[in-house]
């Protein structure tokens, strides 16, 4: 039987092409199934833990980080989500393991820490990408807002970040090598009405670097993500539902202005912005460290 020839084509998207294709990209030729070895393993055997794993951003990393050949334990309050996650991983040929642990909890943090280091050794990649429900901490102005209201995004965004990387951070010192990540929003920056949702997101980008210049000189990097909003989570759904729709705007409107802020008049895909994360969490992002990355497609300069 004749072999099929090769067909030979530009790359755009490698994990979409199947076998007996032959991709060309900046200048050299190469079976599909040769190249997807060399390109999908940037996080080969990395150990990588990642809280708020059951939520659309946190799913997002841990799908690009499995792709790139990470063993995953996923985390998050609720159970199910995170399992959903891992099964789906799984079922695709990947690493992972579902737990539930609240990110707030200091104790079942460190307890989750101490049993990933007994099974796989080592921690190489902590993910921060815990979130709450917008409906808290929304509403009034700040002029009318009560204290509790207020602090409640300061207290808990920082408050998890902050143990969590702590918490890694001290089992990769004796290793001398890790990286620390989380994701933040454009609120840190601009002047919006969300309470202290924004204060609590300047807040962990000041101590992302704080903690880069603590942990950089023993090989650990702590880098942050800032995306745009993006329709593809229940965050934005629920602002939306929160606020903006009480005021007559269709959710077309709503998703348009905010769409109508980006450079490309579109909104980053969670698919980008986990690409992006499992890049900065490779070696090939080492000399990144102590910031966070601009992901706003535009809208936010720096």
């Amino acid at each position: 039987m004749t072999k099929p020839p090769n067909k030979i084509i530009q790359i755009k998207c490698p994990e979409t092409l199947t076998p007996n294709v032959l991709v060309r990209r900046e200048g050299f030729t190469c079976n599909f199934s040769t190249l997807k070895r060399k390109i999908m393993n940037e996080l080969k055997d990395r150990i990588a833990v990642i809280y708020g794993a059951g939520g659309e951003i946190g799913g997002a990393v841990a799908r690009a980080f499995a792709r790139e050949g990470a063993r995953l334990f996923l985390t998050g309050h609720r159970l199910a989500p995170v399992e959903a996650v891992a099964k789906d991983i799984v079922s695709a040929g990947g690493d992972a393991e579902a737990a539930e642990v609240d990110a707030l909890d200091e104790q079942a943090i460190d307890k989750h820490l101490q049993s990933v280091v007994a099974k796989a050794g080592r921690i190489d990649i902590s993910f921060n990408a815990m979130g709450n429900s917008p409906t808290k901490w929304l509403g009034a102005s700040l002029v009318d807002m009560d204290l509790k209201q207020f602090s409640m995004p300061i207290t808990s965004y920082t408050t998890s970040y902050f143990l969590t990387a702590r918490l890694a951070a001290r089992r990769m010192l004796p290793n001398k090598s890790g990286v620390i990540m989380t994701v933040t929003a454009p609120p840190a920056r601009i002047g919006t009405p969300n309470g202290g949702y924004g204060p609590s997101q300047a807040a962990k980008e000041a101590l992302t670097r704080y903690l880069s210049k603590e942990l950089a000189p023993q090989g650990i990097r702590v880098v942050g993500l800032q995306p745009h909003g993006m329709p593809e989570t229940e965050t934005l759904r629920e602002i939306f539902e929160s606020r903006t729709r009480t005021a007559g705007v269709t959710w077309e409107q709503f998703t348009g202005y905010l769409a109508g802020m980006n450079h490309p008049k579109r909104f980053m895909t969670l698919a980008e912005m986990a690409n992006v994360a499992a890049f900065v969490a490779s070696d090939k992002a080492s000399g990144m460290m102590g910031t966070t990355i601009n992901l706003t497609m535009g809208a936010l300069d720096d």
